[in-house]
């Protein structure tokens, strides 16, 4: 009898942070005229009033991203440890099985059909086992992408005061953004000010 061990092979990434744009735009300042408007964009400076963050970097430095997906990679490996365990042990008892079956060792044709359909409800157990362990992973996995994203959004609006961006849009892999001046880059000074705040909140 052939058994295929059944081990969990999770894909594990944090999943990329949809796009971000925040309009920060009451009614009056909509009703102003273009003049209004350019002395808007020269307070910047002489930049518009837009931003990007590089989300790939900022997952990849903000601190507790990088602390929800040690936890994520914690619960897979004990996902896999449980598997690898009973699948073993399961293997072990099939193997016994077939030295049985071929040298003839069950009493009889019922002691042999009882400990076989044993086997058979074990391995199924397995599977469920498996593809409950898979579903946690993810449903965990989602709930800790929606606290990330939350904490980034609510971090923005803060920001933002201060910064008046119109707009402040995200880029993954350059696929938003092929080419932009670096000064409208803020990955850095969220990424610093976000892990100063974590930081912080986590002594607390």
């Amino acid at each position: 009898m052939k058994h295929t061990n059944t081990i969990v092979t999770i894909v594990l990434a944090v999943s990329i942070i949809v796009l971000y744009i925040l309009h920060f735009c009451n009614p009056s300042s909509c009703k102003t005229t273009g003049k209004a408007s350019n002395s808007s964009a020269t307070s910047l400076s002489g930049q518009l009033p837009i931003a990007y963050i590089n989300i790939d970097s900022l997952l990849l430095n903000y601190t507790y991203s990088k602390d929800l997906n040690e936890i994520l990679i914690r619960k897979r490996e004990n996902a896999q440890a449980t598997l690898t365990q009973k699948a073993r042990l399961l293997d072990a008892e099939m193997q016994e099985f077939q030295r049985k079956h071929e040298n003839n060792a069950f009493l009889s044709e019922q002691s042999f059909k009882s400990q076989q359909q044993a086997l058979v409800k074990k391995q199924q157990d397995l599977q469920v086992l498996e593809e409950n362990l898979t579903q946690e992973l993810m449903k965990e996995q989602q709930k800790m992408n929606e606290q990330l994203r939350d904490s980034i959004y609510k971090f923005l609006l803060i920001y933002n005061k201060d910064k008046k961006y119109q707009m402040i849009i995200s880029n993954t892999m350059n696929d938003n953004i092929m080419v932009a001046e670096s000064v409208y880059n803020i990955t850095n000074d969220v990424v610093k000010i976000l892990n100063k705040e974590y930081k912080k909140n986590k002594k607390d």
